[in-house]
């Protein structure tokens, strides 16, 4: 093979480059990791197919960028491969059923924990199961019921070993949850997590290996190539580093080191240290973004300017008091790190501006997009307005929002959750905005993402319509802006030459793709990196 000579050549129906003004091409020409060539006409690089190129020759594709999730938990997927897969279940019988299969076969005193992409309101019963309920379930071993980032539920086994008693303070920014008895029911939010995940013992390394390799090949079917996982623990990070050296990944990954549970600047001080040794890495398959904290609570713990209209006494959950937040962010830009923060309600989003803007103040000369917000998802129009002002980019979600409307209508009421991730609004500042799906609380996928934002459709109706925006905005949210935000703009999100060879070849163009048929549209071929990762069978 000649250094003239392609690995891989596409000849196909239209190739969008996400180029600025470039027209269609025809054909794309891959050699080793990059982009080497395109071209308007499918016999334009027909001079760089030897006998050693791989040729793709699909008249009727469309040929893409592959796609960043800006906002996902791949760790928490990861770990799901394995999990007890409660998602499964419509009834709480249906739920604690399954618990006690796994019970069955898990030796007495082993933890047994569930996947986390499920919704209570997807039960008959609407509602969690209980302490008391999963003890039904097996009371010989300890039990950890994830739901989402922010929820657990754990039995009455679980919380014996973590000492939780009717007794135990509760945390800062934290909820031990207690049944209308007044006794403790097992539920515990935000920083109460660690009461009881900190006794999980470590997966064996090879399970947790071949869990990611699962699920970034999962996301990777879906058409993404790049996940931002906002909440990764050093020791994730390091099984990540596994994974990567067997080649299990199917997406790039940017690791955010999680704080959350972090109380103090000491604290964070130390997570830094742990991070020293990643700060020069150079694999474009894995690295550090930066620092992950949370400001306030998910759907049930936003902090919000407004009281919840299913308790007029609660307006949600502040984790840090500002004046420590900033004392906390400036640590980490001061060792030259980015920080995303997670701002869900109205008021957690002022609050977070409040902090950044003293941050900025204080630490001039700050590189663009050092301060990121994590959803922004009731940002109204003047804290987007200064959200703009201040130079931070912000990620939303639109897949989280579609799967939990009905949940977040009996905290927020129909008014401010039609207002929730307001696409429109951001791009209409002209503010630096990318989109992802939040897994688990939201589904991941693509094309599911562009439906969302292009439709506001939810699981319970469009909800905020006025906030939808194009198929072109919500495609390049995903690419060039996505690449942006991770400061990889130079190197993917567009395919030209030179660039990453990130793309997704789809059987037909998503473009002219309508209602639910855009929502389910997978591609036929992911590649990274000049590397087919998924393969449909399809084209």
């Amino acid at each position: 093979m000649t250094d003239g000579d392609a690995d891989v050549l596409i000849r196909a129906g239209a190739v969008h480059t996400q180029v600025p003004g470039q027209s269609p091409q025809r054909a794309l020409a891959v050699r080793g990791d990059r982009i080497a060539a395109v071209s308007p006409d499918p016999n334009g690089l027909d001079d760089m197919e030897s006998a050693r190129t791989t040729v793709y020759d699909l008249p009727a594709a469309t040929v893409l960028p592959a796609f960043d999730d800006t906002h996902t938990h791949l760790i928490l997927a990861g770990h799901s491969a394995h999990d007890v897969p409660v998602h499964q279940a419509r009834t709480i019988a249906e739920f604690l059923d399954l618990i006690r299969q796994r019970a069955r076969t898990t030796p007495a005193g082993e933890w047994i924990r569930t996947t986390t992409n499920w919704q209570e309101l997807n039960l008959a019963e609407r509602r969690m199961p209980t302490a008391t309920e999963l003890d039904q379930a097996t009371d010989r071993h300890p039990v950890l019921v994830k739901r989402g980032g922010h929820n657990d539920v754990a039995n009455t086994y679980a919380l014996r070993l973590a000492n939780i008693t009717e007794d135990t303070p509760v945390p800062s920014g934290g909820v031990i949850g207690r049944g209308d008895d007044g006794r403790l029911n097992g539920r515990l939010i935000d920083n109460a997590l660690p009461l009881v995940e900190r006794l999980l013992p470590s997966p064996d390394l090879g399970r947790r290996i071949d869990g990611l390799r699962s699920a970034s090949g999962q996301y990777a079917a879906t058409g993404i190539g790049t996940v931002r996982d906002c909440m990764v623990t050093p020791e994730d990070y390091r099984v990540l580093q596994a994974a990567r050296e067997a080649g299990a990944l199917s997406t790039r990954v940017r690791a955010l080191i999680s704080a959350l549970g972090l109380t103090s600047t000491a604290q964070v001080r130390e997570r830094l240290d742990a991070m020293e040794e990643w700060r020069h890495s150079s694999d474009p398959w894995l690295g550090v973004w930066g620092v992950k904290f949370g400001l306030d609570g998910g759907l049930e713990a936003g902090a919000t300017e407004e009281p919840y209209v299913c308790d007029h006494t609660f307006s949600g959950t502040l984790i840090w008091e500002p004046d420590a937040l900033v004392e906390a962010v400036e640590a980490v830009v001061r060792r030259g790190w980015r920080v995303g923060t997670h701002a869900y309600g109205d008021r957690a989003v002022r609050v977070l501006l409040d902090v950044y803007e003293r941050v900025l103040e204080r630490n001039p000369g700050l590189p663009a997009g050092t301060l990121v917000m994590e959803h922004g998802g009731l940002a109204d129009a003047v804290q987007r307005s200064r959200a703009v002002a201040l130079g931070i980019p912000v990620t939303i979600q639109q897949p989280l929002l579609h799967d939990t409307a009905e949940v977040e209508e009996g905290f927020w009421g129909p008014e401010r959750v039609s207002r929730i991730f307001p696409a429109r609004g951001w791009i209409d500042l002209g503010a630096q905005v990318s989109a992802g799906s939040d897994f688990p609380v939201g589904q991941f996928g693509a094309m599911r993402s562009v439906w969302g934002m292009t439709t506001r459709q939810t699981v319970i109706g469009v909800k905020g319509p006025e906030y939808a925006i194009s198929y072109d905005e919500a495609l390049a949210l995903h690419t060039t802006q996505a690449a942006l935000l991770n400061g990889e703009e130079h190197l993917r999100g567009a395919l030209a030459p030179g660039r990453l060879a990130d793309l997704t070849v789809w059987d037909q163009d998503p473009a002219h793709c309508r209602g639910d048929a855009l929502r389910d549209l997978d591609p036929t071929h992911t590649f990274v990196g000049g590397t087919l990762v998924t393969f449909t069978g399809a084209g």
